[in-house]
């Protein structure tokens, strides 16, 4: 017995050495963690439990059948993250550079089977040059077996992607369809082809950094969500970050109680929103002040910039955040700021989670580059979201919502529960000086005419009373008491129950 004992200790010890200790010393040598050693980082001391750690591939070509190391390049398993449960798979990249196999990939599908079985969120710790040349389509199937169970999840438990790694072809697919996807900055790239085929196919000359790395996705693509600066910040961020999921789409959104007082007031944001409707503010400062514990979880900070969204809690209970940024464009809708925004909406609607909406908007974004691109459908990804979400949403109108860039916002219209405004909102058609251009075209001779004609516009339309005296704003609000009111409208909606018709599913304009 002692003998066997000792044999599976041996084995055990291979397979935690991964590709070698000569791999593993390269790998640090970058700056990395290897595959166990960033799932030590991530769970609960002590409360990781490996499947499959001796498992190999199958491959008999081009030499593979001398060079099989246990466990194939990827790390699963389930354990404890802040005392919840949570599954996951770590690619190894000292193995056959975290290429994907297809005995790989089955031990990726079985966490994944798992994680939807229990109810339980799937992490992958992804480090994979993409699918592993030598066994061609066996491991392309294997890759589109992980591609379904992603969609089969979608909706059901959250996916989180951390890419720690160069990954490329088949290996960015997986985590473009879960639900947030984190990088680590000058280690982790993402590219359905890398800088070499692209110069061979269109003669650019792009380095792997410009191409695919954390601040290219994180600023200009918007695929990734976040980008840290090394493996270690990023898996205690992604610890932070689990903490305001729930485990699955039948649960409620986490409560952590917070000595934050539901009725603190913060007088300072009477003075918020400039006398000047053309000066720009900081939307996040309300954000922060609202928030409990001053602590909002931003994703996509540096895409899209016009608008914000996070997680954030209030009375202990996670909420999702959008808000529009007038410090950025004016806080004008635009392509990218729908589709970062629309996402989100549709995660928080899938997971239960309440959306608040913060709205200075003076309209889609003009001219063009925004009609070319496809605005009207991009814009409609925001609108069909927020139209179709069934969970808890306040609305707190701030300063401008003009035009249908107010309906999309989550109006009264779109079935929201609670609509706010601050007594600075202005709430109409467009601004008053546009609006009396158009309406008394026939007086631009006369300037003072139209000063007067404007002046009459702002008093009867640039304040929020129209909408309020028509049922569309539930109650002008003081600025100070916006925390008061949110709590006490959350806690009113907590057992809101309503359902959209049944249907197989909508058509989202993609």
């Amino acid at each position: 017995m002692q003998e066997i004992i000792k044999q599976l200790d041996a084995k055990r010890e291979l397979a935690r050495l991964g590709g070698g200790q000569r791999r593993v010393d390269a790998h640090h040598a970058k700056g990395k963690l290897t595959a166990r050693e960033r799932i030590e980082l991530l769970f609960d001391e002590g409360t990781f439990e490996e499947w499959d750690m001796f498992k190999e591939h199958r491959c008999n070509d081009f030499g593979m059948a001398d060079n099989k190391v246990p466990g194939d390049g990827v790390v699963i398993g389930y354990g404890t993250v802040n005392g919840r449960m949570v599954f996951v798979f770590s690619q190894d990249f000292t193995v056959f550079g975290g290429a994907l196999s297809e005995a790989h990939a089955e031990k990726i599908c079985k966490v994944m089977d798992h994680a939807m079985k229990v109810g339980a969120p799937v992490i992958g710790l992804n480090d994979s040059g993409g699918a592993r040349i030598q066994e061609g389509v066996a491991a392309l199937g294997g890759y589109a077996d992980v591609f379904q169970r992603n969609v089969m999840a979608s909706g059901v438990v959250p996916q989180i992607s951390l890419i720690m790694g160069p990954c490329a072809g088949g290996a960015v697919y997986s985590p473009a369809m879960t639900d947030f996807i984190f990088m680590v900055k000058d280690t982790s790239y993402m590219f359905v082809t890398g800088p070499e085929v692209v110069k061979t196919v269109t003669h650019e000359e792009v380095t792997a950094e410009e191409l695919g790395g954390a601040v290219s996705h994180t600023t200009r693509s918007g695929v990734a969500d976040l980008a840290f600066e090394n493996d270690v910040e990023a898996l205690l961020m992604l610890r932070r970050f689990i903490n305001y999921l729930p485990l699955n789409n039948k649960e409620k959104s986490p409560i952590r109680p917070s000595a934050d007082a539901a009725d603190r007031i913060d007088l300072s944001l009477d003075t918020l929103v400039p006398e000047n409707p053309n000066k720009p503010y900081d939307i996040k400062e309300l954000i922060i002040k609202v928030v409990d514990d001053c602590d909002f979880f931003e994703l996509q900070a540096d895409h899209a910039k016009n608008i914000v969204i996070g997680f954030a809690r209030m009375e202990g209970q996670t909420i999702g955040i959008v808000a529009n940024q007038p410090l950025v464009m004016a806080g004008c809708l635009d392509i990218k700021s729908s589709i970062k925004a629309g996402r989100f909406v549709r995660f928080c609607d899938a997971f239960n989670i309440p959306i608040v909406t913060f709205v200075d908007v003076p309209g889609f974004m003009p001219g063009t580059a925004q009609e070319y691109g496809g605005i009207i459908k991009h814009g409609a990804k925001l609108l069909y979201a927020y139209a179709e979400c069934t969970v808890p949403k306040i609305t707190v109108i701030t300063r401008k919502a003009y035009g249908g860039a107010y309906d999309v916002m989550a109006s009264k219209h779109l079935r929201g529960d609670v609509n706010f405004a601050w007594p600075t909102a202005e709430i109409a058609v467009m601004g008053p000086k546009g609006a009396v251009e158009i309406i008394f075209r026939e007086d631009k001779g006369d300037p003072a005419k139209l000063a007067a004609k404007e002046a009459e516009y702002k008093a009867k339309f640039a304040n929020p009373f129209v909408a309020s005296a028509r049922g569309f704003i539930d109650d002008v609000i003081q600025p100070h008491e916006t925390r008061k009111r949110i709590c006490r409208s959350l806690v009113m909606l907590r057992n809101k129950k309503i359902e959209n018709p049944w249907r197989k599913h909508g058509n989202i304009p993609l």
